[in-house]
């Protein structure tokens, strides 16, 4: 990293615990594997770390039939067979038909790279597992060609998990882990501010005394996160929506404004207007 520390950026504020993380797993040379609830800037993490340090991100989006395989490379052979079949030349050489995963462009990069493998939990249990000999060495064999493909400079790994299912322990022991807390009200304004530097103060904190007073509601199935209360105040400004119908008792009578942008599915909908039903009846 040349001596470069990451300390949050102008779109990211990161807390000071977030940011020694980042720049211990650095230091170690070990994955940075990130937890905490949807929505709080795991993903984007991985960005800020690659703008701060000007090095090139390569992202992998991991999905729920993602093969570590795909990371590495995959021979397509569908596409040989039919150039087999119309005679291409190209048909002669096997490396034709391999296709680099997003494991070997970061090993080929000629400056250190961030490398994001983001939700890593999405896939079977076995795939962190699999990649454990890669992200060890930094190398893998590619059998058709009879190539080793070693990496030219050590990427920073970022690892971003939304704990849908337990990593293995062999996995674990390789990472230097660190859990995205839920941001408290003055880093969540501190946050706000960045997307909306010119938002008035008083609907900023009416906002967020609606916002935090949703997520304290207990049974929630998926209490609103960091991004959905950026795009609620974004509709909040866009519809010109006063203070005065976020303040105090009135917003704990009713739903607020424009909640669709909070609450995601019908449970937690009448669950909120229950609480704020009995809520009236106890006043």
């Amino acid at each position: 990293m040349s001596g470069a520390r990451f300390t949050g950026t102008e779109r990211y504020i990161a807390t000071p615990e977030l940011a020694m993380a980042v720049n211990a797993a650095v230091t170690l040379a070990r994955p940075l594997l990130i937890k905490g609830e949807p929505g709080t800037g795991k993903t984007q993490l991985a960005e800020e770390i690659a703008a701060t340090l000007g090095r090139p991100l390569f992202e992998w989006h991991i999905k729920s039939t993602s093969k570590a395989q795909q990371g590495l490379y995959e021979y397509d052979a569908v596409s040989r067979l039919r150039d087999s079949q119309l005679g291409e030349r190209r048909v002669h050489d096997i490396a034709n038909y391999i296709v680099r995963g997003r494991l070997w462009e970061a090993f080929q990069s000629d400056v250190q790279p961030v490398l994001l493998i983001d939700e890593i939990d999405k896939a079977d249990i076995e795939f962190p597992n699999d990649l454990l000999r890669e992200l060890d060495r930094m190398e893998f064999y590619v059998y058709e060609t009879r190539e080793l493909v070693r990496a030219k400079h050590r990427p920073v790994i970022v690892i971003t998990s939304n704990n849908e299912k337990e990593l293995p322990d062999a996995f674990l022991r390789r990472c230097f882990f660190h859990y995205i807390r839920f941001p408290d009200e003055e880093t969540m304004r501190r946050i706000v501010d960045v997307h909306y530097p010119g938002l008035k103060r008083e609907l900023l904190a009416e906002a967020l005394a609606s916002f935090f007073r949703l997520r304290e509601v207990p049974g929630l199935r998926k209490k609103p996160s960091t991004s959905e209360l950026l795009d609620w105040v974004k509709l909040l400004v866009a519809e010109d929506i006063p203070p005065e119908a976020l303040r105090g008792d009135d917003a704990r009578k009713t739903l607020p404004p424009l909640y669709g942008a909070l609450l995601k599915n019908e449970q937690d909908m009448h669950l909120v207007e229950q609480v704020m039903f009995l809520s009236r009846r106890a006043r």
